[in-house]
C-alpha cells in the first residue's frame, strides 16, 4: 500500500491491463468488488470491512478496469465482458482456483455473472445493494450514472448513497469530488453508461432463467432505505436463487458496508464460514509473479 495514497496498493498484469490492487490477510480467499460510483477505487469502496475481514482469509480488492488506479488502456470496451474476463484474469494471475465473493451494486451484477459462467471459480457469494436483474432505473442510479464533477453535485450523490446524513460533510464531498478528477477519472467514467441509462441496468443484468441455476449458497444484504439500487432488486433475486438468504437493514443507505461496518462484518463472516463439506475447494494453482 503506498504511504501517500491508500487507494494504491499491489500491481499485477491482467490480461495486459496492469490492475491496482489490494492483498490482505490469509487462508481462503475473498474477492471484493466494488461499486460504480464516480472516483470509486476497491479501497475506498471496502476500507470499513476490509481488515476486520482479513483477520480470519485472504481478502483481494481489485479496482475494475475503468475505475480507481487500474490502468485505462486506449480504446477499452467498458462492458460486462471486460469486467468478468478481468476479475477470472485477477484470479488466475494469483493462483486462485476458487474463491468467496462479495459484490457491491455493480459488483453484486459481475458476480452474479461470474457464477453463471464460471461456476466453479467461486464458492459462497454475497450481494450487498446489488443490481443484476432488469428494473426501472431510479433517480438515484441516474444521478450516480450521470454525474458531473462539481463539489455540489459529489455532495448531493453522498447525500443519495447515505441514510445517516451525519455521514456525510462538505469536507468529505470536497475529498471525494478531487478522486473523481484525477487524471483519466471522468474520461472513462463518463464513457461507461452515457444517457439513456436504462439500457444499462439491462446490461448488467442476468437471464432470469441463467440465475435459477446458480446453485451457490448466496446471502443478498440491502439497506431498505437504498435509493440507488431498489430493495425489491433483492427480494426479487432471493426469489431466483435456489439457496439464497436475505438480511435488510432498517435505516440504512446504499452504504450498508459504511453505515452497518460491524454488522455486515460479522454477518458476512458468519456466512462464510459456514461453507461446508458440500463445498469442495478447488485446487490451488501456481503461484504468481508480483509486480
Amino acid at each position: 500500500m503506498s504511504e501517500s495514497n491508500p487507494e494504491i496498493g499491489r500491481s499485477i498484469d491482467v490480461g495486459g491491463i496492469r490492475t491496482n490492487y489490494h492483498d490482505l490477510g490469509a487462508g481462503f480467499p475473498l474477492l471484493m468488488i466494488h461499486g460504480s460510483g464516480p472516483g470509486v477505487s476497491g479501497y475506498v469502496n471496502w476500507r470499513t470491512v476490509m481488515n476486520p475481514l482479513a483477520a480470519d482469509r485472504r481478502v483481494i480488492i481489485p479496482d475494475m478496469v475503468g475505475f480507481g488506479f487500474t490502468d485505462r488502456p486506449e480504446g477499452q470496451v467498458y462492458n460486462a465482458d471486460a469486467w468478468v474476463d478481468q476479475a477470472i484474469g485477477l484470479l488466475d494471475a494469483l493462483g486462485i482456483a476458487q474463491a468467496d465473493i462479495v459484490g457491491n451494486s455493480f459488483g453484486g451484477a459481475l458476480a452474479l455473472k461470474l457464477a453463471i459462467r464460471h461456476p466453479t471459480r467461486l464458492r459462497r457469494i454475497v450481494l450487498m445493494g446489488s443490481a443484476g436483474i432488469d428494473f426501472p432505473i431510479t433517480e438515484g442510479l441516474e444521478a450516480v450514472w450521470g454525474y458531473e464533477p462539481s463539489p455540489a453535485n459529489m455532495r448531493r450523490l453522498l447525500d443519495i448513497f447515505a441514510f445517516d446524513r451525519s455521514l456525510i460533510s462538505d469536507d468529505l464531498a470536497q475529498l471525494r469530488y478531487q478522486a473523481s478528477i484525477q487524471p483519466g477519472f471522468q474520461e472513462s467514467f463518463s464513457a461507461m453508461f452515457p444517457a439513456p441509462r436504462q439500457r444499462w441496468v439491462r446490461a448488467l443484468a442476468s437471464d432470469e432463467a441463467q440465475i435459477r441455476t446458480i446453485a451457490h449458497e448466496v446471502l443478498l444484504v440491502h439497506g431498505r432505505e437504498d435509493r440507488v439500487i431498489p430493495l425489491q432488486s433483492s427480494i426479487r433475486l432471493t426469489s431466483l436463487l435456489p439457496r439464497a438468504q436475505l438480511h435488510v437493514f432498517g435505516r440504512c443507505g446504499h452504504w450498508t458496508q459504511i453505515e452497518q461496518a460491524a454488522r455486515f462484518t460479522r454477518l458476512v463472516r458468519d456466512f462464510l464460514s459456514e461453507a461446508s463439506a458440500d463445498e469442495p475447494l478447488a485446487p490451488v494453482l501456481a503461484e504468481p509473479a508480483l509486480a
